[in-house]
């Protein structure tokens, strides 16, 4: 064997440079790919998380409300007190039963808007002043940024499934009975 010849067994120098090099570029590739797949999975969790508390339900009271004949229909209502409950209201639910529904507890008289903004159920809403008579009903479309404006100040709006109020003949002008506990929680 001459000096020309490399030795199966033994590398030059430049060899275990390159080598070392190699086995550095794939330790340097193989962290980089955990990491790009920590950060999805924790991407991934912080969504999930975020959608869940988006859809996660409030407390709910059952209500009464109050036709103009003296006759009652209740509705188990979750109670939107906090803006941050407030302003999530029943965005991202896909069924909302009927007989279910979500208050809205103002602390003044006020002229209310709502919209439809991530909400893909139909709804009807009622507008419900502070002695608790419905001031105005309307439906609202899926999806809509359209605004529904209530008609004059009100301290409550109550959401339900979209044609409720005419499947049990509630109507402006019905109460709501002001029995509920109206504390943020």
């Amino acid at each position: 064997m001459t000096n020309d010849m490399q030795s199966p067994l033994h590398g030059t120098k430049e060899r275990e440079e390159l080598s070392m090099k190699k086995l550095i570029i794939c330790k340097i590739i193989e962290k980089t790919a955990v990491l790009k797949s920590g950060a999805l999975t924790l991407i991934f969790v912080l969504t999930t998380l975020f959608f869940i508390s988006c859809t996660k339900k409030l407390p709910a009271q059952t209500l009464t409300l109050k036709r103009a004949d003296g006759s009652t229909v209740s509705v188990r209502a979750e109670m939107a007190r906090t803006p941050a409950q407030q302003s999530r209201g029943l965005m991202n639910r896909k069924n909302i039963p009927d007989g279910t529904g979500m208050l809205f507890v103002f602390d003044k008289d006020e002229r209310l808007r709502f919209w439809m903004k991530d909400t893909p159920h139909p709804l009807s809403i009622a507008y419900i002043d502070s002695r608790g008579r419905i001031r105005d009903i309307y439906d609202m479309t899926p999806f809509s940024l359209a605004p529904v404006e209530s008609s004059v100040s009100v301290r409550y709006a109550l959401e339900v499934p979209q044609g409720w109020f005419d499947r049990v003949n509630i109507k402006v002008g019905d109460t709501l009975a002001l029995d509920f506990d109206t504390r943020a929680q």
